[in-house]
């Protein structure tokens, strides 16, 4: 949509000004041990925690299959996939991310989460955070005075392609 500019004094110019937002929509995802941030765009739902279906032999991070409309996918402990430890406390849910490695068989994987994830405005220059990261993080950063990890989606993705379970 294009705006019409009028300064004091002049005429109405037809030139196009571009006002760029310089604010991103996220999300504050809660884990066991830390706190996500995830663009909004990532998450395509929130769906109450259900027991997944497990198989033996499989790794720590991956909890199993869970059904959402009519698809089974793939459901994993991002703590556990970094080198923490999966937990299921009360109040976990299940976030359905779009898949981001353009495998065209794999639209969509979910992560456990320990609550209710928060959309909040973020300015494009985040404030970085002196912390430590571990594995499948790609930065922290500083919102709302709390560090925040910034997670590597397309690594997580690979992560369950390189133990063949998607």
């Amino acid at each position: 949509m294009s705006q019409v500019t009028v300064q004091q004094g002049s005429q109405p110019s037809n030139q196009p000004s571009v006002q760029q937002s310089s604010h991103l929509t996220g999300l504050l995802v809660p884990l066991a041990d830390r706190t996500l941030l995830l663009p909004n765009v990532a998450v395509a739902e929130l769906i109450p925690y259900r027991a997944p279906q497990t198989s033996e032999g499989m790794p720590s991070w991956f909890l199993g299959q869970v059904a959402w409309r009519d698809l089974r996918l793939p459901l994993l402990s991002f703590e556990a996939a970094s080198d923490g430890e999966a937990k299921v406390a009360s109040g976990a849910r299940v976030a359905v991310l779009n898949a981001l490695g353009a495998r065209e068989h794999v639209k969509f994987i979910a992560l456990l989460v320990q609550g209710i994830p928060h959309s909040v405005k973020v300015d494009a220059n985040l404030a970085p955070a002196s912390a430590p990261l571990a594995p499948l993080e790609l930065g922290a950063a500083l919102v709302n005075e709390q560090v925040v990890k910034i997670p590597d989606l397309v690594a997580l993705e690979q992560k369950l392609a390189d133990a063949g379970l998607i």
